[in-house]
């Protein structure tokens, strides 16, 4: 855990805190790059950062965090890559899920896991076993995760359910997607720079703010996570609407 004693002290106390917060978590590959080191010492530091940022999330008041952490994609990047990607998860879990545990974090899994190697599989399901009843900050893990496969599922399950088309509403529809029962994201946080949604959260995040920063996902920390907040802070959020309206 971070010890707080040496942290700089930021206020709060002006700020509306925001209930869900989504990182789409990039730029391992470049922080690495950038020092000389090969990527999986990107992807490494990354996840040594992840621990930063759920303590920053608990510390702030945030309740529910939701990261992009492998998408349905990233399974065509090279095989080396990827079996590394699935030890440093594999690893994350082992070391990090007693600590989560212990300050009150529920873990949730987003996507599927079919493909997923079984020994991970079952980690998985370990841990969101051993959190379940955690409430002071749910983390969705978005793993093997991608938003028109999400889509796909919800509507497969509907017509197995055998939903008539006259009783589809935006609510019926959003208890099949994998985040059924919680709030749609606020913000939706982009690490390294770039401006794509790249197919996370995107029926969820279709009225979230956009912050888009040029820090990479290793150097995203708490304070990058404050400015974050106070941009939040900064905008008039109109869901379609003027303000005359609301």
């Amino acid at each position: 855990m971070v010890n707080r004693a040496h942290q700089k002290p930021l206020d709060l106390s002006s700020l509306t805190i925001p209930t869900h917060v989504a990182i789409i978590m990039d730029g391992n590959g470049r922080w690495a790059k950038k020092r000389g080191l090969p990527r999986q010492a990107g992807h490494r530091a990354g996840a040594e950062n992840l621990r930063r940022i759920i303590n920053a999330c608990v510390e702030f008041g945030i309740k529910i965090l939701t990261i992009y952490a492998f998408s349905t994609e990233n399974w065509g990047r090279p095989e080396r890559e990827v079996r590394g990607l699935m030890k440093i998860f594999a690893r994350v879990l082992d070391q990090e899920i007693d600590d989560l545990s212990a300050q009150g974090v529920c873990l949730h899994h987003l996507g599927d896991l079919t493909g997923v190697e079984p020994a991970l599989q079952e980690k998985v399901r370990r841990a969101i076993e051993l959190t379940k009843h955690n409430d002071r900050l749910i983390l969705n893990v978005a793993f093997n995760y991608g938003g028109r496969a999400e889509i796909l599922h919800a509507v497969r399950a509907m017509l197995a359910d055998g939903i008539k088309p006259e009783q589809l509403t935006e609510s019926l529809f959003s208890s099949y997607l994998f985040t059924a029962g919680l709030p749609d994201p606020d913000i939706v946080v982009r690490t390294s720079g770039e401006l794509r949604i790249s197919n996370f959260l995107i029926w969820q995040a279709a009225y979230a703010e956009y912050y888009p920063t040029p820090a990479y996902w290793p150097d995203f920390d708490r304070e990058e996570l404050y400015k974050a907040i106070v941009a939040f802070n900064q905008r008039e959020r109109r869901f379609g609407l003027v303000p005359d309206e609301k």
